[in-house]
């Protein structure tokens, strides 16, 4: 019996879906029937309040960190890497430290209702909704909507491709897919919540969006100058390839002033589009992927108790943000920011859970080609956007 087959599942959290083997057992027509199974005794308060302390704790050290590590590496070598280092990182490294302890303690299942991973992404992805800035990308990112309308479409279907030739699971290829083609580690999460993956599957795909956004910030810039890039093309190509907002705003940086901005535009209306491909894979996993074989075709109402939820209120966000910030001018940034530290803090809520919960034996079993496609269609994404920005690009300024 595979691992996919069988699943322990929170009812209550359909994008949480956690694979276990531990539960798989052979069967045999000549043995004693088995006992009807024994609905676990619910979590103790003192139990969850214990979780709740250590799941706070490693948060708190996951800011710190996240805070502390560049100001202590500045006018080091290690100064620009560790500027570009963002808090899943840390996040998932304590989760996984935190899990071996409670494991090793035998607390991990007295302590997981705590964790309520589901609830912190949502929470943090309706939140970043704030973030993005509609009149912005309606006033100065006609370019921009162009590329990336053509270089989400084309990368993900080249990555979706790629993983089904690679035998990969189509969770899997899903979230792979979404990091890959439109903003890494958040598109992941939207991910996951419409096609109900695993955490071990988002846990090792924003492993690999890390690892490879951080050589870019270096890379980028300086193939920029030697192929004699112009700075909106390099911008355009920059933020149309790197992954996490904080490796953009750095490679856009050491590429110059226009071409951070650019960069900036170009990787805000890709993260704009992330509901729009959520609603796609919702719709695609329900007709497609799941239905069985001689089912009837689901309804709309079926599509709707599957689509995620938290994309509309990303969306809402996204509209109460633009408005505010046109009514309130500069002081609504200060706002704006203030919810934007908040979304922060939930993500790396959910980050620490992902780590404390994950089997690390479901990471293992995937081995190397989720990373050979991961790789290949970074280098995909890098010749298909170059192309597009010199295409697009040439001669905007902002």
């Amino acid at each position: 019996m595979s691992a996919d087959a069988v699943r322990t599942t929170d009812t209550t959290d359909p994008a949480d879906t956690v694979a276990s083997t531990d539960t798989a057992t052979s069967t045999d027509t000549t043995a004693t029937p088995a006992r009807p199974a024994v609905a676990p005794a619910p979590a103790r308060p003192g139990w969850i309040a214990v979780g709740l302390l250590l799941l706070l704790a490693l948060a708190g050290l996951t800011r710190y960190l996240e805070q502390q590590v560049p100001v202590l590496a500045e006018g080091t070598a290690l100064d620009d890497v560790a500027k570009a280092i963002e808090y899943p990182v840390y996040a998932i490294l304590l989760g996984l430290l935190g899990n071996a302890l409670v494991t090793l303690l035998g607390w991990r299942d007295r302590l997981s209702a705590a964790f309520r991973t589901e609830f912190f992404i949502k929470t943090g992805l309706v939140l970043l909704g704030a973030s993005i800035n509609l009149a912005v990308i309606a006033s100065a990112a006609g370019p921009a909507i162009a590329q990336a309308i053509l270089l989400i479409s084309g990368v993900f279907l080249f990555t979706w491709w790629l993983a089904g030739r690679f035998g990969l699971d189509d969770k899997l290829r899903a979230l792979l897919a979404s990091a890959v083609s439109i903003c890494g580690v958040s598109a992941a999460i939207a991910a996951a919540g419409a096609v109900r993956a695993r955490r071990e599957q988002l846990a090792y795909t924003a492993s690999l969006v890390i690892v490879f956004a951080l050589p870019s910030i270096f890379l980028l810039p300086w193939l920029a100058g030697v192929l004699g890039l112009s700075d909106e093309v390099a911008g355009a190509w920059i933020g149309g390839n790197i992954d996490t907002t904080a490796a953009v705003t750095a490679a856009g940086a050491l590429a110059g002033e226009e071409a951070l901005q650019i960069a900036s535009i170009v990787k805000v209306t890709q993260n704009a589009l992330m509901g729009v491909v959520a609603v796609a894979l919702t719709a695609y996993f329900t007709l497609r992927v799941e239905r069985r074989p001689g089912a009837a075709r689901p309804g709309l109402g079926e599509l709707w108790r599957r689509f995620p939820k938290f994309v509309l209120g990303f969306v809402a966000a996204s509209v109460i943000a633009t408005w505010y910030l046109d009514a309130a001018g500069a002081d609504g940034k200060a706002t704006i920011a203030i919810v934007n530290d908040l979304r922060v803090w939930f993500l790396i809520l959910a980050f620490v859970s992902i780590g404390l919960e994950v089997r690390v034996t479901a990471l293992r079993e995937a081995g190397w080609r989720p990373v050979a496609v991961f790789a290949s269609a970074t280098v995909f994404n890098l010749l298909l956007a170059l192309g597009l920005a010199a295409l697009l690009f040439r001669g905007v300024s902002v």
